[in-house]
């Protein structure tokens, strides 16, 4: 584990998992996020490293302020910041998503660039594959044709910072993670999971966009930081890794597995299709196995039972939650 660690986007869903793992094994931790603690689930996602003697929150917004003190003598960034979502991203949020997802990776690329840190690890998203044929997993050498803003900001990202890694006097080296609909406890509550679990619990109906047919590559958050982690010592000078489980479910199939899990089936209604939703996402994780030394452990029926299990424990529900839904 590297001695010193930077996560940026600390309090968010992934990055406070990442926060508490590097702390359980030994590491310092610096958790960067513009959000004050007081704010939204801030303070929850960090309950655990908020009273850890080697972490420290500092508010920063990565768009303006001054990086350099944050930057100094890390070991390893991990760059999980960014304004997520595929269907907002075609409105008028969009100069959020520039700004945030493209322009704050290239500032924060130069600091470390400048400071000599060894290791920057960004989290990028299947979104830059668009659309692909069911069945067909995604390899990394595949062509990259994001259908959303949002993808197009992901994928500028990466290049951005394979960009920088790949100069000849480059001090950075970079692995960029493509994640795959991650899921699991301290997931945004705008999220399929979340809301499914929800709507079985409450009895509100869950919007599905599309029949059901929609297949994704759903992949546990504790998986995801185990790659995370081993990408910061990988042998790698700028390289692109799926981060996937290796198995695509249909909606209509997840709603079964949170029925049986919740012991109540999921009320749904249905509407159109999105822009930007793609059909189905399947990750090739070889890559991962060979560079990462990684593979998936979590199966989906089991991140859902450990998902309703916590959210049942830490979770205030409410049934008026249940009525915006994303697929």
């Amino acid at each position: 584990m590297p001695g010193r660690a930077l996560v940026t986007g600390v309090a968010g869903f992934i990055g406070s998992h990442l926060a508490d793992a590097l702390l359980r094994r030994g590491a310092r931790v610096v958790g960067l996020d513009r959000l004050p603690l007081d704010r939204g689930c801030a303070a929850a996602n960090l309950r655990s490293s908020l009273g850890h003697p080697a972490f420290e929150y500092v508010q920063t917004d990565l768009r303006h302020d001054d990086l350099a003190t944050a930057v100094a003598g890390a070991d390893v960034v991990f760059h999980l910041a960014g304004q997520p979502g595929v269907r907002p991203s075609w409105g008028e949020a969009f100069p959020e998503y520039l700004t945030c997802n493209v322009l704050a990776t290239h500032r924060l690329m130069a600091e470390c660039e400048k400071q000599h840190v060894p290791r920057l690890v960004l989290a990028s998203s299947s979104s830059v594959y668009g659309q692909i044929n069911a069945g067909e997993r995604c390899r990394e050498d595949a062509p990259t044709r994001p259908i959303s803003p949002y993808g197009v900001t992901k994928l500028a990202a990466e290049q951005l910072c394979l960009a920088f890694a790949q100069r000849p006097a480059a001090t950075t080296s970079v692995v960029a993670l493509r994640y795959f609909t991650v899921y699991g406890p301290r997931q945004r509550a705008d999220m399929l999971i979340d809301r499914a679990l929800r709507a079985a619990l409450y009895g509100a109906p869950l919007r599905v966009f599309g029949d059901g047919s929609a297949r994704r590559d759903f992949t546990y958050v504790d998986d995801v930081v185990c790659a995370t982690l081993a990408a910061a010592t990988a042998e790698a000078r700028a390289e692109v890794i799926n981060v996937g489980g290796g198995r695509s479910v249909s909606v209509t199939e997840l709603l079964e597995i949170v029925g049986r899990a919740a012991g109540a089936s999921v009320p749904t209604c249905s509407t159109h299709d999105q822009p930007g939703d793609v059909g189905a996402t399947l990750a090739d994780p070889r890559k991962a196995g060979e560079i990462l030394g990684w593979k998936p452990h979590v199966d989906v029926a089991t991140g859902v039972v450990r998902h309703l299990a916590w959210m049942r424990r830490h979770t205030p529900v409410s049934p008026d939650t249940t009525e915006e839904v994303a697929s």
